[in-house]
């Protein structure tokens, strides 16, 4: 491996924003690692993160040196083991190679110049995940929050099989709602509301989520009572309890990358009901889809700073001490993979301290 000095290397780029605000985003600067490598082969197990760190300061930069826009940031299926990430020094960027075979058949050398691309075959099967799937994978379809107009409108069981307090798989639930033409629903019971840390309204509740039901006979013209089986039975379910549509499976796997438009945020619960969260552990923020988050987001996190008195700085007639607002103390990353409305869900990457209630997340800087 030669060994060129990167000390220096910065890559500035505009941030990849939506066209409204791109003209006022300022440019946000990547920096490489001092010892980065000048190559790394793609392995079974390597996720974009762990690449991404491989090369540069922050793995959120990953998208700024492929320079990739907004689409290809969400295409999950671009990179796969066996390939090759070739550091080329002279331009400041990263290039997509792929391993050089025995007989020599297929060269990859540092100048050429693969772009991140779908792969036809096996479609995205063996692709590279953006972070350690199993770590979110019970959190991607499961519904973990219910805001405010879903819970008024949810269709809910107002009846059981022969009058059963509790359901199991196979039996009848009777439904009241508007199914609006969906067949197969997740049952959930309204759990601990989440209030803003700031503004310390409600702004949704996490949901307990007990199984599933499928439609088996929809009302008739005239009734509004419809007639559902259960699916699975996580937990027990019975009259009371609500419906929420079975949603898409979403896709897993964007690249890591700066929020679309500038956010800051604040920690609204640690997933469990925990006071403070490490390493690959799950929080919420006050932040979602109306504020240009999305999947694959990367926020840092921040300790607010305490306001202190300041005993060297007196003023008035009594020597009173002035109140200073201490610096944010940035203590780590978080990388978000389910939004709602108003909230979003994250799993913190990197941390130096516990991250706590209340801790700032903001677009990083």
């Amino acid at each position: 491996m030669k060994n060129f000095s990167t000390v220096g290397t910065r890559l500035a780029f505009t941030t990849l924003l939506a066209a409204a605000s791109a003209a006022s985003a300022a440019p946000l600067t990547c920096e490489f690692r001092p010892d980065a490598p000048d190559s790394h082969t793609v392995v079974k197990g390597d996720t974009l993160w762990d690449i991404s760190g491989t090369f540069l300061q922050k793995p959120w930069c990953w998208p700024t040196v492929w320079g990739m826009n907004r689409e290809e940031i969400a295409n999950p299926h671009w990179i796969y083991p066996g390939q090759i990430i070739w550091f080329d020094r002279a331009a400041g960027r990263l290039r997509l190679g792929n391993r050089i075979e025995a007989d020599g058949g297929v060269a990859a050398v540092p100048g050429d110049r693969l772009q991140p691309r779908i792969r036809t075959e096996g479609l995205g099967k063996d692709a590279v995940p953006s972070i350690p799937p199993g770590v979110i994978e019970p959190f991607l379809t499961q519904p973990l929050i219910i805001e405010d107009d879903e819970l008024k409108s949810a269709p809910r069981i107002m009846a059981t099989q022969e009058g059963r307090v509790f359901l199991g798989k196979g039996d009848k639930a009777y439904v009241r709602g508007d199914l609006k033409g969906n067949s197969a629903f997740q049952v959930f019971r309204p759990g601990t509301p989440l209030k803003d840390p700031v503004t310390r309204q409600v702004i949704g509740y996490e949901a307990f989520y007990l199984g599933t039901l499928k439609l088996q006979t929809e009302a008739k013209p005239g009734a509004d009572v419809h007639t559902f089986t259960v699916s699975t039975a996580n937990q027990e379910m019975g009259k009371g309890d609500q419906l929420r549509a079975v949603p898409p499976t979403p896709l897993q796997n964007y690249a890591p990358h700066p929020p679309g438009q500038p956010v800051v945020a604040r920690v609204v619960a640690v997933y469990g009901g925990v006071t403070h969260a490490g390493q690959n552990q799950i929080v919420s923020i006050n932040r979602g889809k109306l504020d240009g988050l999305d999947i694959g987001a990367v926020l840092q996190l921040y300790h607010a700073g305490r306001t202190v008195s300041d005993s060297t700085a007196k003023t008035g007639w009594f020597g009173r001490e002035q109140q200073v607002r201490l610096p944010d103390e940035e203590v780590g990353s978080l990388f978000i993979f389910r939004t709602f409305k108003h909230i979003s869900y994250g799993l913190i990457m990197q941390v130096t301290a516990p991250v706590e209630v209340g801790d700032v997340a903001k677009s990083p800087e």
